[in-house]
């Protein structure tokens, strides 16, 4: 049984990727957590493969974490992106994705429209999503 490294390709943006999928996600920070990070140090990868390079001995991972439907449609799928070299037995965090609004909820406290979060610079892009999704689903 290997037992893979866990490092950063930048890692204070990742930390704060994380701090903020706590504060406003528990449920894929569980997951990432207590699931996903001692599978990756075993090697056990999983999630989806987007590349991979032959030469380098790298195959990229999109690992897709487990969030609110409707947190979901107004601002994307909650991802972990994970690159990692066999050779060296290291896996490489690159990012959680959708990043725009974790970093603006980490610089500041975020607000909610009918439980789902929303940013301060689209705030009124993301209030139509949600009034619409609704909409659709006989919600109003």
């Amino acid at each position: 049984m290997k037992n893979y490294v866990l490092d950063y390709v930048n890692e204070n943006e990742f930390r704060k990727l994380e701090r903020a999928l706590k504060k406003y996600n528990m449920r894929a920070f569980k997951k990432l957590s207590f699931d996903y990070y001692p599978a990756l140090r075993t090697g056990e990868f999983v999630g989806e493969i987007i590349s991979r390079n032959k030469q380098a001995g790298t195959v990229t991972y999109e690992l897709r974490l487990p969030s609110d439907a409707m947190f979901a449609q107004v601002h994307g799928e909650v991802k972990l992106i994970y690159t990692v070299y066999q050779k060296e037995e290291t896996v490489m965090l690159k990012e959680i994705t959708p990043k725009d609004i974790l970093l603006e909820g980490h610089k500041s406290e975020l607000g909610t429209y009918k439980g789902i979060m929303i940013s301060r610079s689209n705030a009124s892009k993301d209030r139509f999503k949600i009034d619409l999704l609704n909409m659709l689903q006989g919600k109003e």
